[in-house]
């Protein structure tokens, strides 16, 4: 059976889809495309250029007019031809990235640039909508999930092995509150697809996670 030329995978923050969604890419071959990197793209920007997290109509025309492509490699996202330094300023960019993420504008903007960048060849796509609104005719849909008491162990493990000075229970509060709002929000709120294939992360490692994928791969 061939390969599906788009693999679509979401799930909440620290469930491991973008760590699984490279390794599985890598795997085989394919481009791989972090979504959320996109939001905290325009979030860095609007930090950059003094634009408020609730000024909507500045927040969309920045993310309207902000050009996004994959690197030569296939495994960056370049934004108006450079590589951002999103993970030096990850810390600044997760207090404000949820709420630039709910604007209808930006969403909008933003699916329409990964429609586009989904429709160049072989892809893994990974985010919070891929399923549900960016592509939901994707053959193979995947949608992770973890305790969110994992969920955070890993992201406090993140940050203080990239030297961050961070206490634990900020980053559960934190994690928790951002659930919030990607699961109530109107526009595009996290949920898996009717047909998407649930994988529970918990206690597994990448290997184990990404072989899980794959088998789901290779049923078609």
């Amino acid at each position: 059976m061939p390969k599906p030329n788009l693999i679509a995978i979401d799930g909440a923050v620290a469930t491991g889809k973008s760590v699984v969604g490279r390794s599985l890419a890598q795997r085989l071959g394919y481009r791989f495309l972090d979504t959320g990197a996109m939001y905290r793209a325009v979030t860095w920007l609007a930090m950059e250029r003094g634009v408020h997290h609730q000024d909507e109509e500045s927040l969309t025309e920045l993310a309207g007019a902000s050009c996004f492509t994959m690197s030569e490699e296939g495994d960056q996202l370049l934004v108006d031809g450079e590589l951002l330094p999103l993970e030096e300023h990850r810390a600044r960019i997760d207090q404000l990235v949820s709420p630039v993420s709910k604007v209808p504008g930006v969403r909008e903007a933003l699916v329409r640039k990964q429609r586009r960048i989904a429709s160049e060849g072989n892809i893994v796509v990974a985010g919070r909508d891929i399923g549900t609104v960016v592509a939901p005719q994707a053959t193979v849909k995947l949608f992770f999930q973890a305790s969110t008491v994992e969920r955070a162990r890993r992201r406090y493990k993140e940050l203080v092995e990239k030297g961050k000075q961070i206490d634990y229970t900020r980053v559960l509060r934190d994690l928790e509150a951002r659930d919030r709002i990607d699961s109530e929000r109107a526009h595009s709120p996290l949920r898996p697809a009717a047909d998407a294939r649930i994988i529970d992360s918990d206690r597994l490692t990448v290997e184990q996670v990404t072989e899980q994928a794959l088998a789901i791969i290779e049923e078609g």
